[in-house]
């Protein structure tokens, strides 16, 4: 070690160089299959995969104990580390084609289906729950479905395998443990600088220990990218760096709602997690519902430059009096804008700022009213918040005008399938925001315009969520065997 000028002690920075056949960035669902299914595949190809975070047995969050989100760094194990946001997220398995992006548009709808079922199996082998969820298609399906009509609502039939946040954690421990005991190496702590792109092929990528201790090359005859949302920023800003051809995708800005329990009773019973899509007027943006959580809990997820944006988290046997499901706003934006990230980030901070750092949250009939949440009001209700440090407040005050307008009157369409969704006391969290990269343009293959660079996952911007990005995954990791 050695000080610099004002006697602190760093480490002198240590730089090697290694040479694999394949690096991997992110892993993350879709990095972790593509190593699966080379190894399924018994290629004899090196694999090195490179992580920002932790592994999964290192993997805590102190708000457990501390009951407040501590605003970790450098990063926030709950979305960063092995299996990206998956080990703690809800761990549901969408296990339909319909649900999940935009996938099965470059690689057909059969495909898609046929390695959803594929993939399915590997998450059975390392011990998901054999129970599926939402396979009712009974009388009462029938009149959820003729509600949802009648409000102007499509449901989409999504059955859904869902692993719960404790197991989803010994699932990917396992799928861990099972990799490198084949000779994949995980390089944990590890934060990829940028890419070494000369004469427009893709030689590896440039990696640097998070203690600033060691830097490394990392060379290789194909780099895949894949870190899910937590990097869609950095591959934006690659893009541009680089030529690698993208178009601007859609980002999704919205709300968390929770309710109680029983007045979600007959859907959580009969379809588990409901997909309802609208368009409501005036402006008929694409709103649905995402990521519903029987009895389960609202969220903290904290992202660079401590944004805080919320999520839902649902346990197989710790369970609430309350059901959360997010509510998203989908925004295309054309020329000149290209920044759809940064858009949502904004509204993020802005939102952070009325918190003062911390999620807020506000009653359904104060948003109508026109009026912000006081704490002494939230007591006073049945419904209880499951995020117990969240901020009362207005989310109106940083929400812009047309995805709220969208998200209320989605809202109240929602409550002539669901009565009492749109209560008084319904609470709305904010921010929920789901950020995906600019859409990297590829053929069906993966390939990007840079010869040996692939991109997977959310942070390509073609897929969303646990399923399909695993998918994306499976379909690499044959092409690369």
């Amino acid at each position: 070690m050695q000080s610099d000028a004002v006697g602190t002690l760093r480490f002198k920075e240590v730089r090697e160089s290694m040479k694999t056949d394949v690096v991997i960035v992110g892993a993350g669902p879709a990095g972790i299959f593509t190593a699966i299914e080379m190894l399924r595949k018994d290629s004899t190809k090196k694999i090195v995969i490179v992580e920002k975070g932790k592994s999964v047995e290192n993997r805590h969050c102190p708000k457990a104990k501390t009951q407040k989100c501590m605003n970790c760094k450098p990063y926030c194990h709950i979305t960063t580390g092995f299996s990206g946001a998956g080990a703690f997220s809800d761990g549901k398995l969408s296990l339909s084609s319909e649900v999940g992006g935009d996938l099965p548009m470059l690689i057909g709808e059969t495909l898609a289906q046929d390695t959803i079922d594929y993939t399915d199996k590997i998450y059975l082998e390392f011990g998901a729950d054999e129970h599926i969820e939402g396979l009712n298609v009974g009388e009462e399906v029938k009149e959820i479905r003729k509600r949802a009509i009648q409000a102007g609502l499509k449901l989409v039939d999504c059955p859904i395998r869902h692993m719960g946040t404790e197991k989803a954690q010994s699932i990917y421990l396992s799928i861990e443990k099972y990799l490198q005991n084949h000779g994949v190496e995980i390089l944990f702590d590890y934060e990829c600088n940028t890419l070494f792109i000369e004469d427009g092929i893709c030689k590896g990528v440039s990696v640097t220990k998070a203690d600033g201790s060691k830097s490394m090359d990392i060379f290789a005859e194909d780099t895949v990218v894949a870190t899910g949302r937590r990097g869609a920023d950095w591959l934006e800003k690659l893009c541009e760096k680089y030529g690698v051809e993208h178009v601007a995708s859609t980002v999704d800005i919205g709300v968390r709602v929770e309710v109680r329990n029983e007045v979600m009773e007959t859907v959580n019973k009969v379809l588990y997690e409901s997909k309802l899509i609208g368009y409501p007027k005036p402006f008929k943006n694409k709103v649905r519902t995402f990521c519903q959580n029987p009895g389960g809990f609202v969220s903290q997820e904290n992202y660079d430059n401590n944004l805080a944006v919320v999520n839902g988290h649902s346990y197989k046997e710790l369970k609430t009096n309350n059901t959360n499901v997010s509510i998203l706003c989908s925004h295309n934006f054309s020329y000149p804008f290209n920044q759809p990230i940064a858009y949502a980030q904004k509204i993020g901070e802005l939102t952070n700022m009325l918190g003062a750092g911390h999620i807020l949250v506000q009653r359904f009939g104060d948003i109508l009213d026109g009026k912000r949440t006081w704490d002494k009001e939230l007591t006073r209700s049945n419904l209880r918040p499951t995020l117990k440090d969240a901020v009362a407040g207005d989310i109106t005050a940083a929400m812009p005008y047309r995805t709220m307008i969208n998200i209320i009157n989605f809202i109240q369409s929602v409550d002539y399938v669901v009565p009492g969704f749109a209560a008084t006391e319904t609470l709305l969290y904010s921010p929920e925001l789901k950020f995906y990269s600019n859409r990297i343009k590829m053929d069906t293959d993966f390939n990007t315009n840079i010869k040996g660079l692939h991109c997977l996952g959310d942070s390509s911007g073609w897929t969303r969520g646990l399923m399909m990005a695993s998918v994306m995954g499976v379909l690499m990791g044959r092409k690369l065997a």
